[in-house]
């Protein structure tokens, strides 16, 4: 009887042991089926994105252009995980905290590709690029005052003309800061060779400006990403991803992208290749004014030739205690002037010297009463150790809000993806990164076993 007692007991202890490890078993098998689904569909990463940007993500409509997040859930039980439910706990998207993702792959890849030399001889100049963006709009402010003067001069001169004060043929100084004000600086500005885009783009429709797909949850995130050097390479990568109106010898732009203008539209944010291009230009051109009155502030030889025309206008207008004003004004013109010779160098994929001097001065004062007009001839030179046009896309893209620069590449990419890789049902919020599940797998008749898994692109 004892033994018999013993022997029950015994094969009880047995039993339960038995049944203790077919349900660790059962969970453990539930744990490695869902690791590997997990697994299989972030490998199952959008393949164009990764091509063309080398940016990892899943897209979660699969091809559909329709999203939900159960495509998600119905794709990890394609890989065998029909006894374990899935629910989506924590996502995150290529778009969620301004881009937060997307920003931290592009880092990485800048880093693992190029590594901190890429930037080096860049990292002393963010002080400089600072100080001449405050220059700029301070320029800004004053440059409007000495348009209204000069279009009041203006006025005068071709009054004095009609009134028969001076001869019909002669020339306004004044006439292309006029036509920069009614018609805007690309109106000036663009190399004869050069011909501006007309391409535009749908705001609404844009990743930056449209309502997103928000994700939930709380990942981690890469420190410092807009420290100088991290900064200073993610401006590198949409130097080197998306082009600008600059085009060097052999250069195209594609035709079957919705803007040829991007980096500028990245800058700027507008709907329009001419929109974009002219707001930059315009911060080009207020800091080029700023350095070339500088200079001739300090040649006396061309305040000399300033002073004599500032005479002869003064005089045939009758108001000779206007000399020193009329003569300021003047040189405000030519150093605008330089500044429009400087853009087209830029333009034509040439170099503009940053300080000038009598070397590489290239606009004389007669060649103002030109510019602009059909007889005008300048063309700009290219000046050796001088500043290029993406120099100043660079700059400018360091002094950006950095959450603005990165949702505006975000819009780029989405757009190009469609319009190069025909993937019309592509959304960048659609596009995930990391996700942590909650999984509850049926082990043991009605016995449950519930675990986290997350997984994500590092």
């Amino acid at each position: 009887m004892f033994l018999s007692l013993v022997f029950v007991l015994l094969l009880a202890f047995v039993s339960g042991i038995i049944q203790s490890s077919v349900v660790r078993t059962a969970g453990n098998l539930s744990r490695l089926e869902t690791d590997r689904a997990v697994y299989s569909i972030f490998g199952e990463y959008q393949k164009q994105l990764l091509e063309q940007y080398q940016i990892f993500a899943v897209e979660g409509s699969y091809g559909t252009g329709t999203y939900e997040e159960e495509n998600l859930v119905r794709r990890m039980h394609c890989y065998e995980t029909g006894n374990t439910d899935h629910e989506v706990t924590e996502i995150q998207y290529l778009t969620d905290n301004n881009g937060q993702a997307f920003r931290e792959q592009v880092l990485t890849y800048m880093e693992q590709k190029y590594g901190l030399s890429l930037i080096q001889e860049f990292t002393g100049l963010t002080s400089q690029w600072e100080e001449q963006e405050i220059q700029s709009e301070e320029t800004r402010e004053q440059q409007e005052d000495v348009m209204r003067e000069i279009q009041q001069l203006g006025g005068l001169l071709e009054d004095s003309q009609e009134e028969g004060q001076q001869e019909e043929n002669t020339e306004n100084p004044f006439e292309f800061m006029e036509k920069i004000q009614n018609t805007g600086l690309i109106s000036v500005v663009l190399p004869e060779e050069m011909t501006l885009s007309e391409k535009e783009i749908d705001p609404d429709m844009q990743v930056s400006y449209r309502g997103l797909t928000s994700g939930r949850g709380t990942f981690s995130a890469r420190s410092n990403m807009n420290g100088i050097e991290e900064k200073l390479l993610f401006d590198e990568y949409v130097l080197k991803k998306f082009d600008n109106a600059a085009l060097g010898d052999g250069d195209e732009i594609p035709d079957n992208r919705t803007l040829d203008y991007e980096v500028e539209y990245i800058l700027s944010g507008k709907s329009s290749d001419k929109d974009n291009l002219e707001s930059v230009l315009l911060k080009i051109f207020l800091i080029r004014i700023v350095l070339n009155y500088v200079y001739l502030m300090t040649d006396t030889g061309k305040q000399g030739e300033a002073q004599i025309l500032a005479l002869a206008i003064s005089a045939l207008l009758m108001i000779p205690e206007a000399v020193e004003v009329i003569k300021q004004l003047i040189l405000a013109a030519w150093a605008a002037g330089e500044s429009v010779v400087d853009i087209r160098s830029l333009l034509a994929g040439k170099r503009a010297a940053l300080i000038k001097n009598a070397e590489n001065w290239q606009t004389s004062l007669t060649s103002l009463f030109t510019l602009g007009s059909e007889r005008d001839g300048e063309s700009g030179s290219d000046a050796a150790g001088g500043l290029s046009y993406e120099d100043y896309l660079r700059a400018f893209l360091f002094i950006g809000n950095s959450d603005k620069v990165t949702m505006r590449t975000l819009d780029r990419v989405e757009e190009n993806l469609k319009s190069e890789q025909e993937l019309e049902f592509i959304r960048m919020d659609h596009c995930v990164t990391k996700i942590e599940m909650k999984n509850t797998a049926l082990i043991y008749g009605n016995l449950t076993y519930q675990f986290p898994v997350r997984f994500g692109y590092e």
